[in-house]
């Protein structure tokens, strides 16, 4: 079941009806009620996976209690163990099986042999990458004595299917979400009308922005070896905010439908094409997904307590790393290794961590200096996010290359005038409120003004959306 579907849009307020109308007497109800709508809300995507999902909350619920009721320190790591590598055992089998299989054959061939080599056709779980890191999140903090195991089961599966975010994130934290579950909520109007207007910004996003960016960007990268080089230019800055709207969108929505029941979910994005430099930009994209693996990879590699080649090491590691979880091709590697190239200058001369503050602070706009840092650092994020898109590294090679031939001064053959129109509506939406939680939160203005603008930015969505069933970029990964 996709967000931006009708059948999500009945299936929304009949939880939500039920859920404060009729289930409000007692928490543990309202929790057993998400707990029926999550594995629905999964099996409507394909309901044999839904066994898969009931296998990994059961293993690790189990796990956790086994962690936690072990008399030795041995006896712990082997239940921690057996959790990791069934969970990355199941993950690496549905995501990455044909991967392995096929670049050992490739490797075999460079030395002469020739491999015959079985692949699968295999679908890939919706999810699986998120509710997985769930998973090992909670083993390796009951582990760490970060939280006791939890023994209602009905709470720890909410916690790992709950619906807002079970297919696309945030990658939530048991520390964060399951206190919430836990305890009784009660309805919040400010809270859930804030949500909604969470909820609007989303579909803005996706509909509007990444749903008209995605036919010009499949056009361009589809025909990239006839196309104007400056088409191909525009074809990579599209698809930036593609992907940004696609999943920022995603997050929005997520994060408005769970403060809808009294949930708040950790933010995701922070406006990240407003960042200064690079690392400034991870602390802004997909910000549960680079905070686990700091969390979780990046200290215990070390992180930054060694001397420079182990800071060097371990940021390679988690770059590398986080383009693997992407999917399985090289290009999602090479992009998360130009990523680590763009991290290097700042790691070694300890400037990492030197725009903490969003770009002009305080202030209408930003200063000259701020304006050239933001443009540099999205021109560089263009330019990975090309190996992001492409089917091949070979793909991406020609790619930047016709974007470098001799003419990159051609004009182009079309301009896509009203998505960049949009896309600079969207830009100058969010930069008003950078400072804020997400982009609608505007309360600087009168009730009556707030309310106009709310009413136009539902018309631009029937207006200028695309009202077809686009499943959203995230769920491949």
């Amino acid at each position: 079941m996709l967000f931006n579907s009708i059948g999500f849009l009945i299936f929304l307020p009949i939880v939500f009806c039920l859920y404060w109308f009729v289930f409000n007497k007692k928490f543990q109800h309202q929790n057993r009620l998400l707990l029926f709508a999550s594995f629905y809300f999964y099996a409507c995507w394909d309901w044999r996976f839904l066994f898969l999902l009931m296998f990994s909350i059961g293993l690790d619920y189990l796990s956790g209690i086994k962690i936690e009721n072990s008399r030795s320190k041995k006896e712990a790591k082997f239940w921690l163990t057996l959790s990791i590598v069934i969970n990355l055992g199941f993950l690496g089998f549905f995501k990455y099986y044909n991967f392995f299989v096929e670049s050992f054959a490739e490797l075999l061939g460079g030395f002469g042999f020739k491999a015959n080599v079985w692949l699968l056709n295999i679908i890939l779980p919706v999810g699986i990458s998120f509710y997985t890191f769930h998973g090992l999140s909670y083993v390796i903090d009951v582990y760490k004595k970060r939280i006791s195991a939890e023994r209602n089961f009905t709470d720890y599966a909410v916690f790992v299917s709950y619906f807002p975010l079970l297919v696309a994130g945030p990658i939530e934290r048991a520390t964060h979400l399951l206190p919430q579950i836990q305890k009784e909520r009660i309805f919040n109007y400010e809270q859930a009308v804030d949500g909604m207007r969470q909820i609007l910004w989303g579909f803005f996003k996706k509909m509007v922005i990444a749903d008209n960016c995605a036919p010009l960007v499949n056009e361009i990268f589809n025909n990239y070896q006839t196309e104007n080089p400056v088409n191909l230019a525009i074809g990579a800055v599209l698809f930036a905010f593609q992907i940004y709207g696609d999943f920022s969108g995603y997050s929005d929505i997520a994060l408005g439908v769970s403060r809808l029941f009294g949930i708040e979910l950790l933010k995701n994005f922070s406006f990240p094409y407003f960042s200064r430099d690079i690392a400034e930009f991870w602390r802004r994209w997909h910000i549960s997904l680079s905070s686990w693996f700091r969390d979780y990879l990046y200290i215990p590699l070390g992180g930054s307590k060694g001397g420079l080649a182990m800071k060097i090491r371990n940021t390679f590691i988690i770059f590398l790393v986080s383009g693997f979880w992407h999917g399985a091709n090289w290009t999602f590697i090479i992009w998360g290794g130009l990523n680590a190239l763009y991290f290097m200058p700042l790691l070694i001369m300890n400037k990492n961590r030197q725009n903490i503050e969003v770009a002009g602070q305080g202030k209408i706009l930003p200063s000259f200096k701020e304006c050239l840092q933001m443009i540099i650092t999205f021109f560089v994020t263009c330019i990975a996010w090309i190996f992001f898109r492409a089917e091949s590294v070979s793909q991406a090679y020609h790619y930047i290359a016709r974007i470098l031939s001799k003419d990159i001064f051609s004009f182009p053959n079309s301009l896509p005038v009203k998505t960049m129109a949009l896309i600079g509506l969207m830009l100058l939406i969010e930069w008003i409120n950078r400072e804020r939680f997400h982009g609608l939160e505007i309360k600087r203005f009168r009730p009556w003004i707030r309310r106009a603008f709310y009413i136009a930015i539902i018309y631009i969505i029937l207006r200028y959306a695309n009202f077809g069933n686009n499943e959203f970029i995230y769920f491949q990964f």
